[in-house]
């Protein structure tokens, strides 16, 4: 599937580029795979990360705003990871055209490039944010959404196909919960601040993230929307897990902030499908009517798929020890 290929990521030295760089050098042969970001610094430092590796990676600096560099990074490229974002939901309520020409512009230069480079395969990564969104940096990502399922209706001739990947935070990434409780344990708190007593989410973590993104890349035709299967755990559990008999303190929600991840509206359920570990949401267009749906069961008319209303729940030693085995980033 990947063997022999020309990988180009987007965004390739956060949490998630770092690990899908790594299982695919582990479980594949890639022909080359081309790291594009802003931060020449993380460049460097993913260069000493992969240095076994130098003779297939390639590292290239730019933005997914800048369409002519982009293009001249996709020369030859067979597969796009799209993970590159403006992803803090208060960096993007701040500043909307910054989120704006990186989430939305940002993604029609993919789509462009990718079609005029006749690329095989783009998979674009999404977020919980993007269902029904409450601010701005879900509203970027709705959009980005849509406009990479679109894309998949004006290819021509070509023959890329665009996909797109959903899930809600990564368990220990950068700006989640759990390093931000790590943080007040390690400096000696004894009580804990929950912004919502009711609040829950999904436990996903980076390498399930990575294996959806494989399984996409692997078994897309273009306009499916992939959603992996995960349990879900109260964030007071979460607290308790980490800091057993700890004082929570009920701060207030924040602005933006969810009660709830939800990953399928009922809206949605019209064309949803459940799979053995996964969903898939088809493209309600009507260039999918001739395509034949492999597998899967149609899920119920108004169906929602969400942390509150999953069958499947961590309970807090269930979270206690799931936390031994994921990477915490600062």
């Amino acid at each position: 599937m990947l063997n022999d290929k020309v990988i180009l990521i987007t965004g390739g030295t956060g949490s998630f580029g770092k690990k899908f760089t790594k299982r695919v050098l582990e479980q594949f042969n890639p022909k080359k795979i081309i790291i594009y970001s802003r931060d020449e610094y993380k460049q460097y430092l993913m260069q000493r990360q992969f240095g076994e590796y130098k003779k297939v990676m390639r590292y290239f600096i730019g933005d997914v705003r800048d369409k002519e560099r982009f293009a001249r990074a996709c020369d030859g490229v067979d597969i796009i990871v799209h993970a590159a974002a403006l992803k803090q939901v208060p960096a993007c309520e701040y500043n909307p055209l910054e989120a704006i020409k990186t989430n939305i512009d940002g993604a029609r230069n993919i789509v462009d490039v990718a079609i005029d480079k006749d690329v095989e395969k783009v998979v674009a990564l999404s977020t919980d944010k993007a269902v029904n969104p409450v601010n701005l940096y879900g509203a970027t990502k709705m959009v980005s959404d849509k406009l990479f399922i679109a894309a998949n209706a004006y290819v021509g001739a070509k023959n890329t196909q665009f996909s797109v990947v959903r899930y809600g935070n990564v368990s220990g990434s950068r700006g989640s919960v759990i390093p931000f409780f790590k943080t007040l344990i390690d400096e000696g708190a004894t009580k804990l601040p929950i912004t919502d007593m009711r609040m829950t989410r999904f436990w996903i973590t980076l390498d399930e993230a990575v294996d959806l993104v494989i399984k996409a890349i692997d078994e897309a035709r273009g306009g499916e929307l992939f959603i992996h299967k995960c349990p879900s755990f109260k964030v007071t559990d979460l607290a308790k897990a980490m800091l057993p008999d700890c004082e929570l303190e009920d701060v207030g929600i924040r602005p933006g902030e969810k009660l709830h991840e939800v990953m399928i509206t009922a809206e949605d359920s019209r064309s949803a499908y459940e799979y053995d570990d996964y969903y898939i949401i088809y493209p309600e267009l009507e260039w999918w009517d001739n395509l034949e749906i492999d597998g899967g069961k149609k899920v119920e008319d108004r169906f929602r798929y969400a942390s509150d209303n999953n069958p499947e729940w961590l309970s807090v030693e269930e979270i206690r020890e799931a936390l031994k085995y994921i990477d915490i980033v600062y």
